[in-house]
């Protein structure tokens, strides 16, 4: 944990804890801190917190990632980087963006680490400069990047950068990639049938927030 750092902003508060842009002699950083979090929901708050620690950890070095500042338990620390979520600029008949999208999942997936929540339009960044980035590791799987269970969670997430290009570049989807659009896994059907109504129970019923997947429009 970085000490002696002041609050600038607070970014987002929910049951999983407060984010929040924070600065220090070296800068400013983001902080998501588990103090605020029921005692209910200290132990998977907590859970979520070390997952994101450990796919920062292994992501470390790659470009356009937050990079692991500090965990001790209760406060993550990552490093803060200048840009806005896909919604809120969106990368439109961009396909630089999206080819660099592209070779940054490669990238993270061949060092073992599936993001696996990137659906999500608000952990995409595009970054001031027109870069693709990435947050929010909290849901990251990782493993050996040869296994079948990882090219299957690398296949997903690939999948779900798709759905964002055709939302933006809509004529740019290439005969290969509608393929791979219409080519849904055992995986997602599962979560589908299974997972996806007791998430939604949950957040929406017992937490009381939305789950956002995806601000931008959908075709």
């Amino acid at each position: 944990m970085i000490r002696d750092a002041v609050e600038i902003q607070a970014l987002k508060s929910d049951s999983f804890g407060r984010i929040s842009l924070m600065r220090d002699a070296g800068g400013v950083f983001v902080r998501r801190d588990l103090g605020h979090v029921p005692w209910w929901l200290r132990l998977p708050a907590w859970w979520l917190a070390r997952r994101e620690a450990r796919g920062l950890r292994r992501a470390d070095g790659l470009d356009a990632m937050p990079r692991l500042l500090g965990w001790d338990g209760r406060i993550l620390d990552r490093s803060y980087l200048d840009g806005a979520a896909m919604y809120q600029r969106p990368p439109r008949d961009d396909l630089d963006y999206f080819r660099g999208a592209r070779r940054l999942l490669q990238q993270l997936h061949r060092r073992g680490v599936a993001h696996n929540d990137l659906a999500k339009e608000a952990n995409w960044l595009v970054l001031a400069d027109g870069r693709p980035a990435l947050i929010d590791f909290q849901l990251a799987v990782l493993g050996d990047p040869r296994s079948r269970w990882m090219r299957l969670l690398a296949r997903e997430d690939l999948r779900h950068l798709l759905k964002h290009k055709r939302t933006y570049c809509p004529g740019s989807i290439t005969p290969v990639e509608q393929r791979i659009l219409k080519r849904t896994s055992w995986l997602r059907e599962a979560w589908f049938a299974t997972g996806k109504p007791v998430y939604r129970f949950v957040t929406r019923r017992i937490l009381k927030w939305e789950d956002n997947e995806g601000q931008g429009p959908k075709p």
